[in-house]
């Protein structure tokens, strides 16, 4: 019965996330800001779902600068991770304190379901990675903080993706040599934050043996390549941290404002889900025939 969790294990879902970076094919994985997006994302046949901490700190409605928990992550994770069959990857900012902090981020992440998650190397608190005003820590410490995630780990299938913020503030090189350093402390993918284009993408993935993934993030420092594009460079996957959350709120927005300018909602219906598509990604009438004892309500046709 998969009705009020993931029918896919936790195990199974880290082993479909390793064997996807390693399928030669490039994962997409949209971020998802509530469950029933992650719904949407696995109903559309993405190959897995990003939970993105700018996404989750916007929800709380923070700015992305560490003032997020441990606590609220992995709880508001844990419930985008069960909403669908696929694997997921949260992004776990410099792991919420010193290395101890960062051991403890996984035993926790593991817990609450996820099949990944990412460490950055900014100081903490950090900031959103498309900022300017960055600052990151010495290669050593980020290599202490992955290599104590990667002891804590219990699944070995479970990803530890390395970020590394450099390309902005010491050079691409500089990157590289972070990232090489990583993969040495058991980083099992790589993440180089606001590339500037597909020549910088091309250089990191020719330098960088294990896989590689590629923030298409809008509005922020990285051209926006296509998936076709970056599966051509070498990379293993794409995340869209922010996409949904931005279509999401724009579409509110302009709807507010068109019900306080018009007094009614009516002019907006067209580009509204509508109510049945809405029961079929929740799966009303599975519900109602799981026990008709209980659960005896009739679901509108219209």
């Amino acid at each position: 019965m998969d009705l009020f969790s993931s029918a896919t294990s936790d195990a199974d879902k880290r082993t479909a996330l390793r064997a996807g970076l390693n399928s030669g094919e490039l994962q997409r994985w949209p971020g998802a800001f509530s469950p029933l997006v992650a719904k949407l994302i696995a109903d559309l046949g993405f190959e897995g779902v990003y939970i993105s901490g700018a996404v989750l700190s916007a929800d709380l409605g923070l700015p992305d600068i560490g003032l997020t928990t441990l606590t609220e992550v992995a709880g508001r994770g844990g419930q985008i991770a069960r909403a669908s069959n696929l694997p997921s990857l949260i992004d776990a900012d410099t792991g919420f304190g010193e290395p101890m902090s960062a051991a403890r981020t996984i035993a926790t992440l593991e817990d609450a379901g996820l099949s990944g998650c990412h460490l950055e190397d900014q100081v903490n608190p950090k900031r959103c990675g498309h900022l300017d005003g960055k600052a990151v820590v010495e290669t050593g410490e980020m290599v202490k903080r992955l290599r104590a995630a990667v002891a804590a780990r219990r699944d070995d299938n479970f990803v530890i993706c390395a970020r590394t913020d450099a390309r902005a503030i010491e050079g691409l090189d500089a990157a590289i040599d972070r990232a090489k350093a990583y993969v040495d402390a058991g980083a099992d993918l790589i993440f180089t934050e606001a590339l500037a284009d597909a020549g910088e993408f091309e250089k990191f993935r020719a330098a960088v043996e294990i896989p590689l993934l590629a923030n298409m993030t809008e509005f922020g420092k990285s051209e926006l390549l296509t998936a076709e594009q970056l599966g051509d460079l070498g990379y293993n996957a794409v995340i869209y941290p922010v996409t949904t959350l931005r279509i999401a709120m724009g579409a509110v927005e302009a709807g507010l404002r068109e019900i306080s300018a018009t007094g009614t909602q009516a002019g907006l219906l067209d580009g509204m889900q509508h109510r049945s598509r809405l029961y079929e990604l929740l799966r009303y009438p599975e519900y109602n025939e799981f026990d008709t004892a209980t659960f005896n309500f009739t679901i509108p046709g219209a």
